[in-house]
């Protein structure tokens, strides 16, 4: 190895000077430059002490100056751009029998990109199981480690739920904010065979744009006093929300003119969305069942919906069987309140 842990190094296509933080594996290490530390390949960098050497250096002045007669130096300022809060992953290689580069463990970062400072609760599940759980807080353009997850844990189905708040309370803004992302081995490994092609050394997925202002309708239903408490009318609160369905068709070409320009995830991503959304609908409008139309094909949408409801707290049972109307291309939804 050419760096070991400490080593002062030049970055070759910024000509800034760094240190060695950390030892990725035999071909990357992560390099921290003035409090922001990144990947970097072992052959982007070298050590700074040809530059050092070789550098012109001004003389000294000749004439003594006093404080107040020093310009200022004016510093270029770098505009930051908000892009948005980032779950990001950087594949850690290893060398296998035969010497090809296996991907052995994932390191997660959540990336801050707004300019707003968060607090968050972060949790990793494995088919529904908690797994890692914590609670921290992270500034505006900064990113933060999370935790390490070995590769082959991809195949437990692992799920990421990560629920914001902002640092600093605002009245203006919603009082917390739930994301979750769900991955797939087929789909990480086409996004690392496209990281690497691209000579990159991570990939991301976006968790949100900005932090969501607050729904203020909801605010308009009175409560009732019951002592010190006070409580809402659920039944006021539901006149707020979008009337629900007692079925919904989730083939494509009903959910969109535009379905032929999809690629195949983001089909799969409109159906589980659209699903998702009039579930909650049909929860907060207390419905005894609801029917999901998501047809046969290949048997991944209803897969998906059926993961997804063995989790749901709300659901008292479901079924998928022969129905006159829809043949076995239907599920029907027992709810329990």
């Amino acid at each position: 190895m050419k760096f070991e842990i400490g080593d002062k190094v030049l970055v070759l296509h910024s000509n800034e000077e760094g240190e060695v933080v950390e030892i990725i594996n035999n071909k990357m290490v992560m390099v921290d430059v003035r409090g922001v530390r990144f990947p970097a390949y072992i052959d982007q960098l070298d050590f700074p002490y040809f530059k050092r050497f070789t550098e012109k250096r001004e003389p000294p002045p000749k004439q003594k100056k006093f404080v107040d007669q020093i310009p200022k130096e004016k510093k270029e300022r770098i505009a930051r751009v908000s892009n948005g809060v980032w779950l990001t992953f950087l594949p850690v290689f290893s060398n296998d029998d035969f010497g090809d580069d296996v991907v052995e463990t994932l390191k997660i970062h959540l990336v801050n990109n707004s300019d707003q400072a968060l607090k968050f609760d972060y949790h990793l599940s494995y088919f529904g199981k908690r797994e890692f759980d914590l609670h921290n807080e992270i500034q505006a353009f900064q990113d933060f480690y999370l935790h390490d997850i070995p590769f082959e844990s991809l195949n437990d189905n692992p799920n990421f739920e990560l629920v914001f708040f902002l640092q600093i309370p605002d009245k203006k803004k919603s009082p917390f904010f739930e994301r979750s992302l769900r991955l797939k081995p087929k789909q990480v490994f086409g996004r690392i065979e496209e990281m690497s092609q691209k000579g990159e050394a991570t990939f991301s997925y976006k968790l949100f744009d900005q932090y969501p202002d607050k729904d203020f309708s909801l605010d308009e239903v009175i409560v009732t006093d019951l002592g010190n408490r006070n409580i809402y009318d659920a039944a006021k609160v539901r006149q707020y929300l979008e009337p629900a369905k007692h079925e919904i068709d989730l083939h494509i070409e009903k959910l969109t003119d535009n379905w032929r320009a999809l690629s195949s995830l983001e089909k799969l991503s409109l159906q589980l969305s659209t699903f998702e959304k009039y579930y909650d609908l049909a929860v907060s409008h207390r419905q005894p069942s609801l029917v999901v139309i998501h047809g046969l094909g290949t048997g991944k949408l209803r897969d998906e919906i059926h993961e997804a409801l063995r989790l749901k707290r709300e659901v008292k049972s479901f079924i998928n069987q022969y129905d006159a109307r829809y043949g076995y291309g239907a599920t029907e939804i027992f709810f329990q309140y």
